[in-house]
């Protein structure tokens, strides 16, 4: 058998220095995985004491490298290094979890240091909300977020606090979630801003346990200021939010209305085997169907005003939209096939999704 340039056969021994070459290792860090028991070489000359390892001990150096890059201690790379497949995800997935969670209370640790450094003065206060409804109103809007290189803002939630009213936003370009809640105090003063949802996100079960949260706006971000409970900071956002009011006011009056149960809706979504929908909507109601094929489908009663319209999706983009829609049946206010649709509570109005359609191909 032919050798490519470097390539070490299992049966021959190689020195501590190309070793090191073929597992990432330095010969340092070979010495002290050797000397922890972690990767002893598999003979050590007993006159010089030169260290050779096999061409099979690479795949062993090369993932305790890797191990020791997501700063994962010694105990726990020997437990993965020795364990099976399923025992050592499960590690692996612990020490994530961990992870995450350090960097959380170091964000939130630095968050108390910074507004230490610069004033003890509290912030202006811009709302009193009561907790369990800004958790769900946070839960709700924060479907519509997207992680993408280069576009914090479609992760995060805008908030615009007027004297009457909070409402929350967020878009990821093909949804768009509106929550508006009102006050249990009237806020003091008007503010807009965009905030980090992961951090609204983490502080949500301290939010739901308390009864009122003070939301007052610092300079980098805003605290939840929270009675018997631990305050949390969220960082603002830098990037600017989308214009979404200028989308809203650009809409244009629905053609088309349809108003039906939630459940029955959810539940021929999630049968639905494509990754693409279309919803047939006509005088008979409306009508889950593939999205290549206009004549079967899941039939729901509903009660329909306008015209008969047909509009696809990506089912990505509609089942989170119609999934946290507040109380038993949605409304959809559609207005063509090609346009966004308007999905809220058909009895309370104070959560408002638009869902763009997918391109629609006759030819498909």
């Amino acid at each position: 058998m032919k050798l490519d340039d470097g390539e070490v056969p299992d049966f021959e021994l190689m020195p501590i220095g190309v070793f090191a070459q073929r597992s990432g290792l330095t010969s340092s860090a070979l010495r002290f995985y050797a000397d922890s028991r972690l990767l002893p070489p598999a003979e050590v000359d007993p006159v010089t004491g030169y260290r050779y390892y096999g061409a099979d001990q690479v795949a062993r150096a090369t993932t305790l490298r890797q191990l020791r890059e997501i700063a994962m201690p010694l105990p726990a790379v020997e437990a993965v290094l020795d364990a099976g497949a399923d025992e050592a995800a499960r590690l692996l997935d612990e020490h994530v979890a961990k992870v995450v969670g350090d960097a959380a209370a170091a964000r939130q640790k630095a968050a108390v240091i910074k507004s230490a450094l610069g004033s003890h003065v509290p912030g202006p206060q811009i709302a009193v909300l009561r907790g369990p409804v800004l958790a769900d109103a946070v839960e709700q809007v924060l479907t519509a977020t997207v992680h993408e290189p280069g576009m914090a803002v479609l992760a995060g939630l805008h908030i615009e606090a007027s004297h009457e009213a909070i409402a929350l936003t967020a878009t990821d370009r093909y949804r768009l979630s509106i929550r508006t809640v009102v006050p249990a105090r009237p806020a003091e003063q008007t503010w807009a801003g965009t905030v980090d949802g992961d951090g609204m996100r983490a502080a949500v079960a301290e939010v739901r346990r308390s009864a009122l949260v003070r939301i007052e706006v610092v300079p980098h971000g805003i605290w939840l200021r929270m009675p018997e409970r631990e305050d949390r900071h969220c960082r603002l956002l830098p990037e600017e939010f989308p214009d979404h009011r200028l989308m809203l006011a650009s809409l244009g009056e629905a053609t088309t209305r349809a108003t039906v149960s939630k459940d029955l809706l959810l539940r021929a979504l999630e049968e639905h085997p494509g990754e693409r929908l279309a919803l047939h909507i006509d005088d008979h109601g409306v009508n889950v169907r593939s999205a290549h094929n206009e004549h079967s489908g899941i039939p729901l009663p509903a009660t329909v005003t306008g015209e008969a319209v047909q509009v696809r999706f990506e089912m990505i983009t509609l089942y989170p939209a119609v999934s946290t829609a507040i109380g038993p049946d949605v409304m959809l206010d559609l207005r063509g096939h090609d346009r966004p649709v308007t999905i809220r509570s058909a009895d309370r109005g104070d959560l408002t999704t638009l869902a763009m359609p997918v391109q629609f191909d006759h030819s498909a």
